[in-house]
């Protein structure tokens, strides 16, 4: 990635611009993602969705500063991605939660602050865990470890980890796909809440059609054969989001056509 400094337009928190990714495998460079080029304005909530292999992860770890990309150049509130990660300004939540097992639901919070706030003292980390755990709802959980929780309460705990550094953007890869569906529909109500009171930027790679329609202003919808962006399509369902927003006709719009996009590059995909 070059290391000159890219200039964001003026609403932009996240920008990326001709970003390309080649992996060498067996001497042979295999292209992953292709001239991609992206705007995700302050406060704005994206997701990425597309086919298996089609590069969502790949660019949303580009995005968050874990994987420099071969062409182009990317922006996080004005910086390059690493240089944003060393300032604290993004936060991740994978799909498996990553807890420590032998710790509990505080401590879990508490030893990355430790970690990243050597100026802190420790009353004053462990009052700030206490408080993302009020936060997304897992007070009353502090003392419990991983085993002793729900899937959906290990993610919660996992997202109050990421924003108890209290970051500008978060970068979600699927953090609801291995949950079942209730307790994933649950989940998008607890994230949209948290995004509405806490206007972070968030970027959210998903498989699901509905999810993504029902937790975005904006959704990125990808393909393969080159792996790349087709589309950037507003959400017109308006906020706040409950669950009638299910039968809003903005939503079936939005579905239909985000189907229609996906069975069109998977087309293009098998076509190629």
């Amino acid at each position: 990635m070059t290391s000159a400094a890219l200039a964001p337009s003026a609403a932009a928190h996240i920008e990326a611009r001709g970003v390309c990714v080649d992996f060498t495998v067996a001497g042979r460079r295999n292209r992953v993602l292709h001239d991609v080029s992206l705007s995700v304005p302050k406060g704005g909530f994206v997701s990425l969705i597309g086919p298996s292999g089609c590069g969502k992860s790949t660019l949303l770890k580009v995005l968050a500063g874990l994987l420099a990309p071969s062409v182009g150049v990317v922006s996080v509130a004005g910086v390059t991605p690493m240089e944003a990660v060393r300032q604290r300004r993004i936060g991740i939540v994978f799909q498996e939660a990553t807890l420590l097992p032998w710790k509990n639901a505080l401590d879990n919070i508490i030893m990355l602050m430790e970690v990243a706030h050597v100026d802190r003292t420790r009353d004053e980390i462990r009052q700030r865990a206490h408080d993302m755990l009020r936060l997304v709802g897992l007070e009353h959980a502090a003392e419990k470890r991983p085993a002793q929780l729900s899937g959906g309460m290990r993610q919660r705990v996992s997202i109050a980890r990421a924003l108890a550094l209290d970051p500008e953007v978060l970068m979600m890869d699927e953090p609801f796909g291995a949950l079942d569906a209730i307790t994933r529909e649950e989940m998008s109500d607890f994230l949209l809440e948290i995004w509405e009171r806490t206007q972070k930027t968030i970027v959210f790679v998903t498989h699901s059609i509905d999810e993504a329609a029902f937790l975005s202003r904006e959704v990125l919808v990808m393909a393969t054969h080159p792996a790349r962006i087709i589309e950037a399509m507003p959400i017109a369902l308006p906020y706040p989001r409950n669950e009638e927003s299910y039968a809003a006709p903005e939503f079936a719009q939005a579905t239909t056509r985000l189907r229609r996009l996906l069975k069109e590059g998977h087309r293009q995909a098998v076509a190629a």
